[in-house]
């Protein structure tokens, strides 16, 4: 049952009832060696071991799935609505039960066979949903150590980050502004094509962006519609997918991620050109923010011609009513944020 111990480390939710008229509990369910082991969340204590062959489903197969330790023991219960667990339950308990039920030659044959099932499923359908399962269930703080090992990739191609204190006081002023309340906000010297969101919301723009324009707007509004380009979890997907499958059952089980997991993936973001949003997104967030748009859609294009629509709806073009993003001390502070 070798291949079986593939599975030992998948967890989900679910909730527990020790009795039909108990109170349901959360509780994490985690495939053991031929077990279901319910744990308390908040504890990690076990509160109940099942047998995986025992097992049963007594809901007929809809999801949410309603298990019973086994056939004559339907007073305890646990739902679980993770598609990924359902289906390895299913699996691993067919595989269980088929190993442990039959003797001699056909027992062998058997067990041939379900290891032989169980390693096609491993290669043809476990790597790609656990890589999905780990981007998925990942919590912010494991999400913001993605992001930062591929600020810290690329630093290779774009140099270290912008460091200066009075520079770094002005980003971090713009970002719950700008963007949310736990956004950050770094300034690479190179020039990376446009602002780029990283996953744990971070967010990163070259220093072309500040040097070349006449005043922050032009920053503003790349880092808004790299907000609105790519949402959270696209982004952790894509991470996850460069990690690959080792990195992702790495991170389910100790989490964290291996050092080199997003070794290249810095590289392969700056051959891309930066994803745009909608327009009438884009226009209707920088309207909201106070941000002309025309500045933004020059910096795409200095014709205008491939960005007509958002220069034709800048919702502040011929008005002077905006407020300035930032003041002119902190302006220059922003510009001379790579300056020693």
């Amino acid at each position: 049952m070798t291949a079986l111990k593939q599975f030992q480390r998948l967890e989900a939710q679910g909730s527990w009832r020790a009795a039909p008229d108990g109170p349901a509990r959360d509780v994490i369910v985690s495939l053991g060696d031929a077990t279901l082991v319910l744990s308390d969340p908040a504890t990690d204590q076990p509160l109940s071991h099942w047998s995986l062959p025992a097992v049963v489903q007594i809901n007929d197969a809809r999801i949410p799935a309603i298990y019973a330790p086994g056939p004559e023991s339907t007073d305890e219960t646990v739902t679980i609505d993770d598609p990924l667990m359902i289906q390895a339950i299913a699996r691993v308990r067919g595989a269980v039960a088929s190993h442990r039920s039959h003797t001699g030659r056909l027992r062998n044959s058997l067990a041939v066979l379900g290891i032989l099932g169980v390693l096609g499923i491993l290669t043809l359908w476990l790597p790609d949903a656990l890589v999905a399962h780990a981007a998925r269930i990942a919590p912010p703080a494991q999400a913001r150590d993605m992001g930062i090992a591929i600020l810290a990739d690329l630093e290779r191609d774009a140099g270290a980050v912008c460091t200066r204190a009075s520079g770094q006081a002005v980003l971090d002023h713009l970002a719950p502004i700008l963007l949310t309340p736990e956004a950050v906000i770094r300034v690479l010297p190179e020039p990376l094509g446009g602002a780029r969101r990283l996953p744990g919301d971070i967010y990163v723009i070259g220093n072309d962006l500040l040097r070349a324009s006449p005043g922050p707007e032009v920053a503003a509004a790349h880092l808004v519609a790299a907000r609105l380009a790519v949402e959270e979890a696209g982004l952790r997907a894509a991470a996850m997918e460069h990690a690959g499958l080792l990195a992702s059952l790495r991170l389910m089980t100790l989490g964290h991620l291996p050092q080199s997991a997003m070794s290249g993936f810095g590289t392969a973001l700056l051959s891309r050109p930066a994803p745009r949003p909608q327009d009438t997104a884009l226009l209707a967030a920088l309207a909201e923010r106070q941000i002309p748009a025309e500045p933004y859609a020059r910096s795409l294009d200095p014709t205008g011609q491939s960005v007509r629509a958002l220069i034709d709806g800048d919702p502040l073009a011929n008005t002077s009513t905006a407020r300035p993003l930032l003041n002119d001390e902190q302006w220059l502070a922003l510009q001379q944020i790579c300056a020693g």
